[in-house]
């Protein structure tokens, strides 16, 4: 079984965790949900959802330039936590902190991609905190409650399960991809990264899932999470023109850029992936579609501990995610160097 804290990520979150006294309430334990949950007192058959997101990195990084997409990822991000636990959401409170002289328009368009984003899913901002800061920084706290009976977490998957991905990944690889490469802004427009939460998928999944996660941060790192978790591994079928998302292919091919590449980075799109028992996966897909989505057999959970690529062609790599999950801190941050040191590990597992 793969050790969680190989995760540079993992290992920090442990630090805060070993500080804090557990709530005898808690039900998930650290790292096994993407919301944590919590019982409700007076209310058995209900558990609260709590969850929290920041936006901080990727406009420090330049990934975002325009402050609608800071707004609307800040909330999509929570609201995409409780989605992964199969929640029905109460609301959306927010913290922002905006440095001294920011124009305001600025932080009224960042408002409104908030407010647009909690729209869309008939959820509410309920109220929040404004602090002023040297660098730009929102956040999302969204709470809602699922049904104990229904609540999905991290844990259960099983080998021969099947993993399915609510829709077509790699549209937030692919504006990574474009800004750090420095191609011109319609080589991926900004405005095509709209993640959106997978509320609906997440209801629809309750009492059906073994597990669920979102891939808010890249779908690799989705299973190799899910992977540490589960002491299970998962192999990947690279169907690429199923799995990418509209745009994401031929931006790989105007940048000579590798098509796993776009499942592999750190910057996610909030897909949920899901495993589901082999006999009920084709009706989860059709009950998935029924709502709108266009889910994707990614592949299944496998009994070794591995994260296999099934390439076109019918070649299979292993390949190990720890040294890309920690890239950005191996690197201290310089995303000038991400790329080529993602293509550099590719190159390591036989990947062109």
């Amino acid at each position: 079984m793969k050790p969680m804290d190989e995760i540079t990520e993992n290992a920090a979150i442990d630090v805060w965790v070993r500080a804090f006294a557990r709530s005898p309430r808690q039900l998930n334990a650290p790292h096994e949900s993407d919301a944590e949950i919590v019982e409700m007192p007076g209310m058995p058959g209900q558990c609260l959802a709590i969850t929290i997101d920041t936006v901080a990195e990727e406009v420090r990084a330049g990934l975002y330039r325009d402050p609608y997409t800071t707004g609307w990822v800040a909330a999509m991000a929570s609201l995409s936590d409780l989605a992964a636990v199969g929640a029905d959401p109460l609301g959306l409170v927010i913290s922002a902190s905006v440095p001294p002289g920011t124009p305001r328009g600025d932080v009224e368009r960042t408002a409104r991609g908030m407010e647009e984003a909690c729209r869309s899913l008939g959820v509410f901002v309920l109220g929040g905190d404004l602090n002023s800061a040297e660098a730009l920084s929102v956040g999302g706290c969204a709470v809602g409650l699922v049904p104990r009976d229904g609540l999905l977490t991290r844990r259960g998957v099983l080998p021969g399960d099947a993993i399915v991905l609510t829709g077509p990944a790699g549209a937030g690889n692919a504006l990574g991809l474009a800004r750090f490469a420095g191609l011109p802004d319609d080589a991926f427009p900004e405005g095509a990264y709209r993640p959106v939460a997978r509320l609906r998928a997440g209801r629809a999944l309750r009492g059906r899932a073994h597990a669920c996660m979102d891939t808010s941060d890249g779908v690799l790192a989705t299973l190799d999470q899910l992977m540490r978790l589960n002491g299970c591994g998962f192999e990947v079928v690279c169907d690429w023109p199923r799995v990418l998302a509209p745009g994401v292919g031929a931006l790989c091919d105007r940048a000579s850029a590798p098509p796993w590449m776009m499942l592999a980075g750190a910057h996610g799109e909030f897909e949920l992936v899901c495993a589901v028992p082999e006999g009920d996966a084709e009706s989860v897909v059709a009950d998935l579609t029924a709502l709108g989505h266009s889910p994707v057999r990614l592949g299944s959970a496998q009994q070794r501990s591995a994260l296999t690529l099934s390439l076109p062609g019918g070649r299979r790599a292993d390949i190990a995610m720890a040294p890309v999950r920690n890239l950005i801190e191996t690197l201290r941050g310089d995303s000038a160097r991400y790329l080529s040191e993602l293509e550099r590990l590719g190159r390591s597992w036989g990947l062109e």
